[in-house]
């Protein structure tokens, strides 16, 4: 090839180092979709291959965890959720808990789990930590449907509960934990290629952060309780999604449109600053990992 024709020759694809302050780039995610697919069917199966139980660990997580709460918050502590079953006021809350920090927690070790693959071969390094928030809809999917499941048993026993009308939004408040959990996993998953110890405090502040998010009581509560700590819960964006998801699927509660509001806002700031620092790490943690 002479050097007229190597310089008219239009190349499919090339790869230049990213310049921009912000970059999405979903143009180039969607030209990677196939693999996108590849990783979320990765990690759908292989997670629960080699193990005894295998996808039934998606069941049994959330109703003993909702057992317990019930047992220890509402029988013991004797905390009232009206007219809903504490257990199925429980389990609501910890449904969609749960895709939040299956969210958070995968996606804030993308770095150091995926350095053999990063390492070797090139594509859009959102594709890892985005087919984890996706994989993850089909967990939730299942926690879901056990959930309708003992909702449809209560009813038929004569509870006083019902779906709110508010209830069709309900798929904008999973894509705002979807969202918000990519954010901050995102911006975990650089830290930690620095830090190494960041990594353990993790499940500390994830379980930590549970009671402050509202999982196991409603928000009233706390206000009424601990009138001194309430802004803690007041201040946590989850607990306004946990809060409406209630209200939505129990018609208990109520929906703080404000606190919707500064969630929506929480949860565009975390994953701009997320995508941000996932940018500016992918170009030199191979050296650090």
């Amino acid at each position: 090839m002479n050097q007229t024709e190597h310089t008219n020759t239009t190349w499919l694809f090339e790869i230049t180092p990213k310049n921009k302050f912000f970059s999405l780039n979903l143009k180039e995610v969607w030209q990677y979709r196939d693999l996108l697919l590849l990783f979320v069917k990765r990690d759908v199966v292989t997670v629960y291959k080699q193990t005894v139980l295998g996808p039934l660990w998606y069941l049994i997580q959330p109703l003993f965890t909702s057992i317990t709460f019930t047992i220890i918050f509402n029988t013991v502590a004797g905390i009232d959720t009206g007219t809903v079953p504490p257990f199925l006021f429980n389990l609501a809350g910890i449904t969609i808990w749960n895709y939040f920090t299956a969210c958070l927690n995968g996606t804030s070790d993308t770095f150091r789990s995926n350095a053999g693959i990063f390492g070797k071969v090139y594509f859009p390094r959102i594709i890892v930590p985005l087919s984890i928030v996706v994989s993850n809809l089909l967990k939730f999917g299942i926690q879901f449907f056990i959930f309708i499941c003992f909702y449809i048993y209560y009813y038929i026993q004569g509870a006083s509960i019902e779906m709110n009308v508010t209830a069709l939004f309900f798929p904008l408040l999973i894509v705002m934990m979807g969202i918000l959990g990519l954010g901050l996993g995102m911006l975990i998953s650089s830290l930690v290629t620095k830090y190494r110890d960041f990594s353990n405090l993790i499940g500390f502040g994830v379980q930590l952060l549970m009671y402050l998010s509202a999982v196991m009581y409603p928000m009233a509560l706390i206000k009424d309780k601990l009138p001194t700590y309430g802004w803690l819960v007041e201040y946590n964006p989850l607990a306004y999604v946990i809060e409406t998801t209630r209200y939505m699927l129990l018609n208990v509660g109520h929906i703080s449109f404000w606190g919707l509001c500064y969630t929506f806002l929480v949860t565009i700031v975390v994953f701009f600053v997320g995508v941000l620092i996932f940018n500016k790490t992918e170009k030199s943690f191979i050296d650090t990992v």
